[in-house]
């Protein structure tokens, strides 16, 4: 049996922007020939594509962190850095993907060749070509390239099917889908023979079919980890038909129509939204003695339960092993299918609103935010995103990047900020790694 897996949880670190250049033109015959450094070029995306040909998390097992392609560095006579690649990372369709921090859902990915930009590459850092101005027409400054995006990303998979089959253990699911479709599932006499959800084609007469999933056996407490219901409900919610397998002879001595309630009871209490999906009960082993006179019983006790002019699914007696009643079965299911629209997996607020980062190569050193807070008497620590990717894109290697940097940071109003927490003359101030001293 291969390996199946059906969540995986991924590190992606998009690749860093290339450095911007400091050069100069020196060339003879050429005076005054100003600054020649050019741009970093972009950092590698990160992107999910859907492959049609996976059908399980597999690949993510082993391989968690994903990082991107670094863009390369600005060069001399003005020339700019390459683009790095980007990198796709193939994922099966119906593989819904969530912010691990928070748990919003960010994609719900279920057509084959579907993209999803997971991390966004930095942009390359402007040489000093770009900072060039009247009054300073040789700068040595230049950035560098900004850090990609990094997010730790949560993917979970649920199988895309028109019709999910239901029931407690061993009452002929797997029989059921192996007769009905070109899926051949592990057929056990023994319960939990069904170890991960099998998918088949089911043709029904000339251009009519559906995918049929089969999924492990549920329990009474599958919806809190009873049995292996936990792990598998989240791929019913894909279907829009269930056939719900009702072990009719009861062999193994329990109820089936108090079977029918607690997988019903199981369904909603996981989703109540399950409960929307239209079902069919399939009597399952009609061929069994007793099963007659139990399928009697189970009518009366639904009528009985739920009023005899109630909206009551219908019922088709079969039997897997002797395969009577399956064209009855398979018609019935795929009209039902034609009639049934897709149900919606997520409401609309439960997508994360749009996070656009910004590109440009405009200055918005005045919208940067940061936090202050005292390590200890004499130690400020400055944090923030924004302040530090400002930090990360400086190039301390030359005094007047520093000074600009300086610069940027009374913009933004932090010396103001210090001072006004008590800040005094040879504070030590720290930004991630780097340290320097205050000035009032």
């Amino acid at each position: 049996m291969a390996l199946f897996l059906d969540t995986a949880k991924i590190v992606l670190r998009a690749g860093k922007g290339g450095d911007g250049a400091v050069s100069f033109r020196h060339e003879k015959f050429v005076p005054d020939g100003g600054p020649w450094g050019g741009d970093g070029g972009r950092g590698g995306d990160i992107f999910l594509i859907v492959d049609e040909g996976l059908n399980t998390l597999m690949d993510f097992r082993y391989h968690r962190i994903w990082k991107g392609n670094a863009g390369e560095k600005g060069m001399t006579k003005g020339m700019h850095g390459h683009g790095a690649e980007d990198i796709y990372l193939d994922v099966p369709e119906g593989t819904t993907v969530k912010d691990a921090e928070t748990g919003e859902v960010l994609a719900d990915l279920r057509k084959n060749g579907e993209t999803f930009l997971a991390a966004k590459g930095g942009r390359g850092g402007r040489g000093n070509m770009r900072f060039a101005t009247h009054n300073n027409p040789a700068p040595e400054v230049a950035e560098n390239g900004e850090p990609g995006q990094e997010r730790t990303l949560m993917l979970e998979l649920r199988v895309l099917a028109d019709v999910g089959l239901v029931g407690f253990p061993s009452v002929g699911k797997s029989t059921l889908l192996s007769v009905i479709s070109n899926a051949r599932p592990k057929i056990g006499a023994y319960h939990f023979t069904t170890l991960v959800p099998n998918i088949g084609m089911v043709h029904v007469g000339y251009g009519s079919s559906f995918v049929v999933a089969d999924m492990p056996g549920l329990i009474e407490g599958a919806h809190q980890g009873a049995g292996l219901g936990i792990e598998f409900l989240r791929h019913i919610e894909r279907t829009r038909v269930l056939l719900h397998v009702i072990d009719m002879p009861a062999i193994d001595g329990r109820d089936p129509f108090e079977d029918y309630l607690t997988i019903n009871n199981e369904l909603e209490s996981y989703d109540l939204r399950l409960m929307e999906r239209p079902q069919i009960i399939v009597a399952n082993k009609m061929d069994m003695p007793q099963s007659a006179e139990n399928l009697k019983e189970f009518k009366k006790k639904l009528i009985n339960k739920f009023g005899e002019f109630a909206d009551l699914p219908q019922i088709i007696e079969i039997s897997a092993l002797t395969k009577d009643g399956l064209s009855g079965l398979l018609e019935a299911t795929a009209d039902l299918v034609k009639h049934t629209g897709e149900f919606k997996l997520y409401d609309d607020d439960q997508f994360a609103e749009s996070d656009e980062a910004y590109y440009g190569f405009e200055d918005e050193v005045g919208k940067l935010e940061f936090s202050v807070y005292r390590e200890d008497v004499s130690t400020w620590v400055l944090g923030g995103v924004k302040l530090e990717r400002l930090f990360k894109m400086t190039n301390f290697d030359h005094d007047e990047s520093v000074m600009k940097f300086a610069r940027q940071l009374r913009s933004m109003g932090v010396d103001e900020e210090l001072r006004r927490r008590g800040a005094k003359d040879g504070d030590i101030v720290r930004i991630v790694k780097f340290e320097f001293e205050f000035v009032d």
